[in-house]
């Protein structure tokens, strides 16, 4: 078995716990192939550093590996999106960071998610991402993303006016500080704590999310993921942010944008005894009353 392993590095992946699960693979004969910046971080801490080794961009990857394990938190999985592309790799998060929605298995489940991958009893989940149309090149090779595309005002200056259309047929005008369109599996990130709803991961829909709505009345909506979305942005500045998951571009306010569902899906793993509802239960501690 193939195994590519991805990691930022940092204060919260321990090298110790890097050991354990490079220990683990190496017992069940597994192939490790570290990410090269990470692996200069760390190679003087790994035990039998030479026996691995090493992948730098997502040209190095291909489809006879089994697998791409994420140490860190979402955004570090959020990062394997641009590397794996349409290559059809699953990707298995451990989570080291802060609350962890795509990252849900912790590090105490390294042994467990290892023999979970050789005897391949887990579960990969597909996952739909956005794809961004724009009439200048944005975001290079990479014009997708697996949470949710996002338009916001620059630093300090006055809200936007977002006008939104569905497959051409205007929807409404944001006066906001920006707009979110979320996948699925985005519900629960930048759109939930801006009051859009949580969407089970298969719903095959997008969430449009106003951040900071100047007109109360403005609700976030669901819409099935068949619709292009399209925006023309006006402003008192002359441009604007856009983003997809973490990567940001500042865009002249007169470029047009669209989005629609990315063709290629990306498969996220998760072991047989968890799914959505027990993530949910546990990540936003539905069901617990800290007065008992």
């Amino acid at each position: 078995m193939k195994i590519a392993i991805y990691s930022r590095g940092g204060e919260s992946v321990h090298v110790q716990d890097l050991n354990i699960l490079l220990q683990a693979l190496l017992e069940q004969k597994c192939s490790s192939y570290l990410y090269e910046p990470y692996f200069m971080q760390v190679k003087d801490s790994i035990q039998a550093a030479s026996v691995y080794a090493v992948f730098n961009s997502s040209e190095d990857l291909d489809d006879s590996f089994d697998c791409m394990i994420s140490l860190g938190g979402d955004g570090t999985l959020l990062d394997t999106v641009t590397l794996i592309r349409d290559k059809n790799i699953p990707v298995l998060g451990i989570n080291f960071g802060r609350l962890g929605f795509l990252a849900s298995l912790g590090k105490e489940d390294l042994h467990s998610a290892v023999t979970a991958l050789v005897e391949r009893t887990f579960v990969a989940e597909k996952r739909t991402l956005i794809h961004l149309e724009a009439d200048i090149p944005l975001f290079g090779d990479t014009p997708y993303a697996l949470n949710e595309f996002a338009i916001h005002k620059r630093d300090t200056s006055p809200m936007i006016k977002i006008h939104t259309y569905l497959n051409g047929e205007f929807l409404n005008t944001y006066w906001s500080d920006g707009l979110i369109v979320s996948t699925p599996t985005g519900s629960t990130g930048y759109s939930l704590s801006c009051n859009g709803p949580v969407v089970f991961p298969d719903s095959s829909n997008f969430v449009i999310t106003p951040v900071a709505p100047h007109n109360l009345n403005v609700r976030p909506i669901v819409v099935p993921d068949n619709n292009i979305i399209s925006f023309e942005v006006e402003g008192r500045l002359d441009q604007f942010i856009c983003a997809l998951d973490s990567r940001r571009e500042i865009v002249d306010k007169h470029i047009q944008l669209a989005v629609k569902k990315e063709q290629f899906t990306i498969s996220l793993v998760r072991l047989n005894e968890n799914n959505f509802l027990q993530t949910l239960r546990k990540k936003l501690a539905w069901g617990f009353d800290t007065r008992n």
